[in-house]
């Protein structure tokens, strides 16, 4: 479990196809607490440790996990949002984050508001009844809050975000270019509502 509060950007410094894809991540962790096995969020993703050093770590990515996070996130010398795995006592400043990616969104645009900056983003229609304004949402493992909806005539839906200096400087927010896709996972509540739902209703 996570928080979607960022706590480090890592950089992939190697990417290798093997049965699986392997890649090594540089960090400023102290990798001295960090076991062989443990999960970190890689920009949304839960990945497994498999191997570190002195300062960085590796992953394997199965074809499940590329398939289903955003196209080019993985390849040598990408950013990534890095966040360790919430430990009891920790504080939780964002939301209940699992690891586990939703879907993919793509920016339909970043513009200055005061000193901030407003995205849009646009979600896959089955993304669609879990996005509320005032809801959680997780943006390359970033926790934010859904600002606005704006349902599409095709079942899919915009969802407006306000994005702090903070933020950006944190995170690899501080890189917006129309057209990115970013992974996206929704709240855990509205994954299990949605579940309920699909099973209530009536069988056609």
């Amino acid at each position: 479990m996570f928080t979607g509060i960022i706590t480090d950007i890592g950089e992939i410094r190697a990417a290798d196809q093997r049965g699986d894809l392997r890649l090594v991540i540089g960090c400023a962790y102290d990798m001295d607490g960090v076991a062989i096995g443990a999960s970190i969020a890689c920009s949304g993703a839960c990945l497994t440790v498999v191997e570190k050093g002195a300062d960085w770590f590796a992953v394997d990515l199965s074809a499940e996990t590329l398939a289903r996070t955003a196209p080019g996130l993985w390849e040598q010398g990408g950013r990534l949002n890095l966040e360790r795995a919430l430990k009891v006592g920790d504080e939780l400043g964002g939301h209940i984050v699992t690891g586990h990616v939703d879907g993919i969104g793509t920016l339909v645009s970043a513009t200055p508001e005061g000193d901030s900056t407003r995205l849009v983003v646009a979600a896959p229609a089955a993304l669609a009844a879990a996005l509320a304004a005032k809801g959680s949402i997780t943006i390359d493992g970033i926790s934010l809050t859904v600002n606005s909806v704006d349902d599409q005539a095709d079942g899919s839906v915009h969802f407006g975000l306000n994005i702090i200096p903070h933020t950006a400087a944190a995170t690899t927010l501080d890189t917006l270019v129309p057209g990115r896709a970013f992974n996206l996972e929704i709240d855990v509540l509205a994954r299990y509502l949605d579940r309920m739902q699909t099973l209530r209703q009536p069988a056609v």
